[in-house]
């Protein structure tokens, strides 16, 4: 979620290889894939959708960049094909068409605290704990000032919702912004000590699937399969849960996690998908409006938001037709 580009320079410098995936087979180029993070229980699905992909004559590779900055600096260079993250300031700033495709999850974070308080409005001057600069909980916590009519003190960066839920928990903060998983383990684990604040409900993207408009249409068939895998994932997901487990590769980079890990897939995704993280139908124009509104508030966005259209920032097409 963060939105401030790099240099190139330290693109180079601190990218971090993990690996790559090869479809049998397949004549095209690899689809370059850019995530912004080492898989993990939240890329499960993802690489799901890949597996699928990977059977419909997908050929791909991927690489986990160490943050979202440099993962959309890698598609705005060319250097990767498709990208993680929300880059709307980027889209805005940059002369390179980049377009949103799929929205891989939502916005879903909350607010959680000691006992000192109990609404949102509790916080007006009080320090917060958030995951970094600019980024995802940074807007959230620019939105939340706007619509409550407060203003937050100090700002603190501590990246990782678990590592700011292991600070609340010794003394070190008393209000943080945390991820839906460490949000339901905080309350099974300590519930009684800490309060999780009533906060509004977003549609917006935490994290989507861009590219290159360009690359896009030069490589429709492509981008239709990936596009269809991820769908099919995620209805087949909203149904039942353990569709994640069940398919996951154990040679492959999630089945290699740590088993405790692996053993929690079941859990993450039933509360992910009844907490509405995922959006079946791959978010569209309604993501598309929700995540124009919502940037435009957390200032990633400038400009009346009301000018804002969906075309400059969303390409509906692929998932349109996967769609139907």
């Amino acid at each position: 979620m963060k939105k401030f580009l790099r240099s190139i320079t330290t693109f180079v410098a601190t990218i971090f290889l993990i690996g790559g995936l090869t479809a049998v087979g397949a004549q095209a180029a690899k689809i370059r894939i850019a995530l912004a993070e080492t898989p993990s229980d939240e890329l499960a699905a993802f690489f799901v959708a890949l597996d699928r992909a990977k059977a419909n004559g997908l050929d791909y590779e991927w690489t986990a960049f160490s943050d979202e900055e440099l993962a959309i600096q890698a598609v705005l260079s060319g250097q990767m094909d498709i990208g993680f993250g929300t880059p709307y300031a980027a889209m805005q700033k940059s002369k390179a068409p980049i377009r949103i495709i799929f929205q891989l999850s939502k916005l879903k974070f909350f607010p959680v605290t000691s006992k000192k308080y109990n609404s949102l409005k509790d916080l007006d001057g009080e320090p917060i704990l958030l995951h970094s600069r600019g980024g995802g909980t940074d807007s959230i916590a620019n939105v939340i000032e706007s619509k409550e009519g407060i203003k937050f003190g100090k700002r603190s960066y501590v990246p990782g919702s678990s590592n700011r839920i292991v600070a609340l928990i010794a003394g070190q903060t008393d209000a943080t912004i945390v991820d839906l998983s460490n949000k339901n383990k905080l309350v099974k684990q300590k519930g009684d000590a800490f309060n999780v604040l009533p906060m509004f409900e977003v549609d917006a993207s935490d994290e989507a699937l861009f590219a290159n408009l360009d690359w896009i249409k030069a490589n429709e068939a492509d981008v239709g399969i990936f596009v269809k895998a991820l769908l099919s994932v995620y209805r087949d997901m909203a149904k039942d849960p353990t569709i994640i487990s069940k398919e996951t590769d154990p040679n492959g980079p999630i089945g290699q996690l740590p088993k405790e890990i692996l053993d929690s897939l079941d859990g993450f995704y039933a509360d992910a998908v009844e907490g509405g993280l995922y959006d079946k139908n791959g978010g569209g124009k309604k993501a598309a409006m929700a995540d124009m509104e919502w940037y435009s508030a957390a200032g990633q966005l400038t400009g009346d938001p009301a000018s804002l259209k969906v075309e400059d920032f969303w390409y509906l097409k692929p998932l349109d037709s996967a769609a139907q």
